[in-house]
């Protein structure tokens, strides 16, 4: 597969973009499309611990998960579900596992679509496995296991293939915690574009060899990372600038996976999803307020704005009162998709994407930069240069950091440290060549002698 770099903006300006429709929408599974004109839940779950003990208990585990989500769907009456089953490590780590789970999974979803016509797809994401205790090993044996296991759930019942990919994690680690903010620029931007390039040119070979779908990635090891421990309004051990301007840099990186052949929809934990929708006109599927069950964020419902699929991120398998744990999440996720295609059927829609973006564009600088007209203005700054990996990534901090800046002399409110880490950031960006070769030379000599974890090889370097 080549590699196809973005120049230009799918969207002629950020209004067209909404929630429920792409520029190109994506057929699944059994009779779903997602972008197509509605918006559907996407449920994601886990196993409990216990049930790893074996493949046979794990099969069973994620037979009951499929049967109760599928059951509460029909049983509330919502059309369409996508289900979502990111691994434990033992169902990457021996392939034939996640391809025992796929099949029974699938079965079961065929049944209810054959009797109650539910649309609904599979999405499966092996976990990246390619990592020792030290060192990232991201080609090698464990790569090949991880191919591995995109063959069996392929090859068994999985519609959507993606993954949370860790290129760029070991230099990222480091920088963010010095406030390194062109370090987090390599990491991110160059390393982890890298990888993406290297990683899904495969994962799309495998989705078109079993006529599945290559979906998309997220910056989840990174810009999360940086997202968590900002942490909310009383946490002081990263500023919230700093962390937007990691996911805005993210938003390339993401971006990468469909430069290499995936087609959407982007995964729920990438918050810069919005930015990548804006770019490639692809699906995404988005999380905000429903994943209070995994972690908090401070944009819950902005993040709906311009969603295809509607996410809780991941919850454990367990009981509750209104029922086990994915009906509960699936039901309230259903009676939002289920809003958001009453508004798309009246002509309301770009009413409710707004009052959803305002009830939380200046809670925090990272929903005021991820608002979808901010969001399509650092998708602009990144095809501008959209052929040099290192320029974009330097671009759309850039844009960032220029968008906060403006926030903060309009009505978004910034603290004397949020506004510190921002000036800080922002000289140390500028200070920064155009010249992608001096950049990249000057990291790695820096990064292999600081960070000894560090391998170029990872990198093809």
């Amino acid at each position: 597969m080549a590699i196809n770099r973005y120049t230009k903006m799918a969207y002629g300006n950020a209004d067209e973009m909404i929630f429920g429709k792409s520029k190109f929408p994506v057929k699944a599974g059994l009779d779903l499309e997602i972008g197509g004109g509605y918006t559907s839940p996407e449920v994601n779950y886990a196993p409990r611990p216990e049930a790893g003990a074996s493949k046979e208990k794990l099969v069973k585990e994620y037979q009951r998960i499929t049967t109760d989500i599928m059951n509460r769907m029909v049983q509330v009456g919502f059309p369409s579900v996508v289900l979502e089953t990111e691994h434990v490590e033992q169902m990457t780590n021996n392939p034939t596992w996640g391809g025992e789970v796929a099949h029974a999974q699938k079965e079961i979803m065929e049944e209810f679509h054959d009797e109650y016509g539910i649309k609904c797809a599979l999405r499966h994401t092996p976990g990246d496995i390619r990592e020792d205790r030290d060192f990232l090993g991201l080609r090698g044996d464990k790569f090949n296991v991880l191919m591995e296991s995109f063959e069996e759930v392929a090859s068994n019942g999985a519609d959507l293939l993606s993954v949370e990919s860790m290129g760029g994690k070991e230099v990222f680690d480091y920088a963010i915690l010095r406030n390194d903010v062109p370090g987090m620029l390599y990491a991110i931007g160059c390393l982890g574009t890298m990888d993406m390039d290297f990683l899904w040119q495969e994962i799309a070979s495998v989705a078109k060899k079993h006529n599945v779908v290559a979906a998309g990635d997220t910056d989840c090891s990174e810009a999360n990372t940086a997202m968590f421990i900002g942490g909310g309004l009383l946490d002081k051990n990263l500023a919230h600038t700093l962390a937007i301007i990691a996911r805005a840099i993210s938003a390339p990186r993401s971006l990468a996976a469909y430069e290499a052949g995936a087609v959407g929809p982007g995964k729920d934990c990438g918050y810069e999803n919005t930015i990548v929708k804006a770019i490639t006109g692809m699906p995404m599927t988005q999380e905000g307020k429903t994943s209070t069950c995994a972690h908090s964020d401070v944009m819950g419902n902005l993040v709906m704005q311009c969603c295809d699929l509607w996410s809780n991120e991941s919850v454990e398998y367990h009981a509750e009162f209104g029922g086990t744990s994915v009906q509960c999440w699936s039901e309230s996720l259903g009676y939002d998709c289920a809003l958001m295609n009453t508004a798309l059927a009246t002509g309301q829609e770009k009413v409710l994407r707004d009052l959803m973006v305002l009830s939380d564009k200046y809670r925090d600088p990272q929903g005021y930069v991820l608002a979808y007209d901010n969001a399509y203005r650092v998708g602009e700054a990144i095809v501008k240069d959209g052929n040099d990996i290192y320029l974009r990534a330097k671009n759309a901090a850039l844009e960032s950091v220029k968008i906060m800046e403006e926030g903060a002399a309009g009505k978004l409110e910034l603290t004397r440290f949020e506004m510190g880490a921002l000036t800080d950031a922002k000289a140390a960006l500028e200070a920064l060549t155009d010249d992608k070769e001096t950049f990249m030379s000057d990291c790695m000599a820096k990064y292999k002698e600081e960070v000894k974890v560090f391998l170029p090889e990872n990198y093809g370097l």
